[in-house]
């Protein structure tokens, strides 16, 4: 609360400063220096002219609201800091699941290759991971071979089924496979398990695959 409101003249203030530690060139009160000045204004208050009753009870008023601005202040805190656990709580529950990015996109520049990770939840027997250019036109195909249910890491040079480049763009993975109880399955890139959850600078991070990703980029955790 600024000085002004107080109602002291500057020859009291200046006595005030003199006398009180607490108070030591602040530009706004709490309410302990508040009540404390209260006090010292009734002490050198003018005995021919004492504080007016209706003053003293105004000033008492901005002293309590102070105080309870005070109080509500601390109990957003302590509630924004609950908030906060709860939310890394619910978001490390999350392991486990599994997260969509929301797109199986590729971006690939002519002439360049790209490396990128599909996850397959179940055992692998048989499969290929098919590139699709933006009209759904199967132009490669990759072989995923015979393995454990897991993330696996590709590389497709940027060529076509007859090994021509193809131009830069964006194209889309997804795979078919026969797992090993011989049923057919598909996956696509863009899915991972979350394996664990961090926390740095403020932001959460999950582990997709052998990345981190900000949780804010994940569409969808199932």
């Amino acid at each position: 609360m600024a000085i002004n409101s107080v109602g002291l003249d500057q020859a009291v203030y200046g006595d005030y400063v003199t006398k009180a530690d607490s108070v030591d060139n602040k530009t706004n009160l709490n309410k302990d220096d508040f009540m404390t000045l209260l006090l010292v204004q009734l002490q050198y208050q003018d005995p021919t002219k004492p504080t007016d009753t209706e003053q003293i009870l105004t000033q008492t008023s901005q002293l309590a609201s102070l105080e309870a601005t005070d109080k509500t202040n601390k109990a957003l805190e302590e509630l924004a800091t609950s908030l906060s656990a709860s939310n890394d709580f619910s978001t490390i529950s999350a392991i486990g699941k599994t997260a969509d990015l929301g797109s199986n996109a590729i971006s690939i520049d002519e002439g360049s290759s790209s490396t990128f990770e599909m996850y397959f939840p179940s055992d692998i027997s048989s499969g290929n991971v098919e590139i699709k250019d933006v009209d759904g036109n199967v132009i490669k195909t990759l072989d995923v071979g015979t393995n454990p249910a897991g993330v696996y890491k590709f590389t497709w040079d940027g060529t076509n089924s007859s090994g021509d480049k193809v131009d830069g763009g964006i194209y889309y993975a997804s795979a078919s496979y026969t797992d090993s109880n011989n049923e057919a399955q598909t996956t696509r890139l863009g899915t991972y398990p979350i394996e664990s959850v961090r926390f740095d600078g403020g932001k959460t991070l999950l582990k997709l695959g052998s990345s981190y990703i900000p949780l804010e980029n994940v569409k969808e955790v199932y």
